[in-house]
């Protein structure tokens, strides 16, 4: 399975304990495995290098836990979202739906008291979605073999992230539509 990883770095062995504990699947070295969707988290400035780091990972002897946009992912990355311990720390990679960069936005009305759980659940299913792997383990991390990376233009992405900005107002309007009727 080849995966992609966009970063500032050339990340030949990822560390799996960097990074936020309170992300979608917790802590861990997250990919995806859709090229162009990867490359639409490129950031671009003068004083350093974007790279697209591409991996293979083999699956095999590994204990993967998989989602779809159902509740028990719903639950998992609101628990994540607000600190709970991982519940899932047994499993060597998560597989599963990119929640909605809006997704923030929805818990924290959530916590806030605005909007009960069902109805962020509600939300956060719509629209499109792209997957996420994230090695959990160092036994998944040892199944991750660097292929290459490749530096990324800002050119080379802008006309990507057009076409991902078309969606992402699409979804944004489907949100607020469905927010409205909630």
């Amino acid at each position: 399975m080849i995966l992609y990883h966009i970063g500032k770095a050339i990340i030949e062995k990822p560390d799996i304990h960097y990074g936020r504990k309170n992300a979608d699947f917790a802590q861990g070295f997250y990919l995806s495995n859709h090229l162009e969707f990867s490359l639409k988290w490129a950031t671009f400035d003068k004083d350093s290098i974007t790279y697209l780091n591409k991996y293979e990972l083999d699956l095999n002897g590994l204990k993967i836990k998989e989602f779809t946009k159902d509740k028990d992912w719903f639950n998992y990355i609101y628990k994540n979202r607000n600190n709970y311990p991982d519940s899932l720390s047994e499993f060597d990679l998560i597989i599963g739906p990119i929640s909605n960069d809006i997704l923030y936005n929805t818990l924290g009305i959530t916590t806030s008291g605005m909007l009960d759980l069902e109805k962020s659940y509600k939300l956060l299913t719509l629209g499109n979605s792209y997957t996420q792997f994230v090695i959990k383990t160092e036994k998944a991390n040892s199944n991750l073999k660097f292929i290459e990376s490749k530096i990324i233009k800002e050119e080379d992405v802008i006309k990507l992230k057009k076409k991902f900005k078309k969606e992402e107002k699409k979804f944004q309007k489907l949100f607020f539509k469905t927010l409205n009727k909630i």
